[in-house]
């Protein structure tokens, strides 16, 4: 026969491993556990999952509210106390089981007999009444008979006598066997008490184990919570240093934004100014050109005007010219007109 504490202590590694394989803890069901272990009552099995189900919730809202290097620390060293205890339990569990299970077939073997004692009983009382039956049949055959009222009364009187003791000795052993069965259920409740006594000191021993760690565990959260309290400090005056710069950085994007549309309007300026400029190199690249023209022109005018000169020259040293010739030779020597620039 499984005995209860296997049905729990398998319940809890079922549940462990359901949700080891990725099904939440609170989708567990009774039908899931006993396909599982496949042994146990289904009762025994739901008031298990339900107190393993309630620790759970607490793990985790536990977890939840702390870092995760104390949760992970607080939660190995609760299920090494809640392991031990466990273990304690069921084997301190296992033998007030075995004691109780050897103190109920004993008291199961004292109601047989008690119940044989009251069958027994129950005869002497059915013989009791036959004999006042017997009385009674008697009395009447002593009315009709006279001469036998001594020997019937004698007889009854052996009868009640008998009847008497019979009856006190039934009541003498029913008795003792109650005296016994009293004095052996009440050693069982003292030997129950000594084991349950035995069994609250360990637990307290282990409970104060555990307020122990408890106590090392909240002394870890409370330097955590300071740790936690000077990061947030720093991360606030990160934050306020950020705002101050993000204000500057605004100011700068503003004041970039102004010298971007002032850059602009010089750029605009400046292909402005260099069209202009491109004009103007234009008309003096043509102004050079023209001017290059006129010099070369006037450059041939004067070549000219130089030659006409020497064939003048050359005329007036020759002897015996005519006036004339001296005319002609001084309308040769006239320079020709200058022709109009273009």
């Amino acid at each position: 026969m499984t005995r209860t504490s296997d049905t729990r202590l398998r319940t809890r590694e079922a549940a462990s491993k359901i949700v080891a394989s990725g099904r939440p803890a609170h989708a567990i069901t009774v039908d899931l556990i006993y396909a599982e272990i496949r042994q146990g009552s289904r009762t025994t099995i739901n008031d298990e999952l339900k107190r393993w189900k309630d620790e759970q919730a607490k793990v985790e809202a536990l977890s939840a509210a702390l870092p995760p290097a104390v949760a992970n620390a607080m939660l190995a060293t609760w299920a090494i106390a809640v392991e031990h205890g466990e273990r304690a339990l069921d084997g301190r569990r296992a033998e007030v089981e075995d004691e109780l299970a050897q103190a109920v077939s004993r008291a199961e073997a004292v109601e047989a007999t008690q119940a044989s004692l009251q069958a027994e009983l129950a005869a002497l009382r059915a013989r009791l009444d036959e004999t006042r039956r017997e009385v009674l049949v008697a009395r009447e055959e002593a009315r009709g008979e006279r001469g036998a009222k001594a020997s019937a009364l004698e007889k009854l009187d052996a009868l009640a006598l008998r009847q008497a003791s019979d009856a006190d000795e039934a009541v003498r052993r029913l008795d003792g066997l109650r005296d016994s069965y009293e004095q052996r259920l009440q050693q069982q409740r003292e030997a129950h008490a000594a084991a349950e006594a035995s069994f609250r000191e360990e637990l307290a021993r282990a409970t104060e184990r555990l307020e122990g760690v408890q106590r090392h565990v909240m002394l870890k959260v409370s330097e955590a919570r300071e740790a936690q309290k000077r990061t947030e400090d720093q991360l606030a005056k990160a934050v306020q240093r950020g705002e101050r710069l993000g204000i500057e950085l605004e100011a700068l994007r503003v004041q970039a934004a102004t010298l971007a549309m002032q850059l602009q309007r010089a750029t605009q300026d400046h292909h402005a100014a260099a069209t202009q400029a491109n004009q103007a190199q234009a008309e003096r690249d043509e102004l050079k050109v023209q001017l290059a023209n006129t010099a070369g022109r006037l450059e041939g005018t004067q070549q000219q005007a130089r030659e006409w000169e020497s064939r003048a020259a050359a005329l007036v040293s020759v002897p015996g010219r005519t006036g004339k010739a001296r005319r002609a030779s001084g309308d040769a020597a006239k320079p020709p007109k200058e022709q109009s620039l273009p």
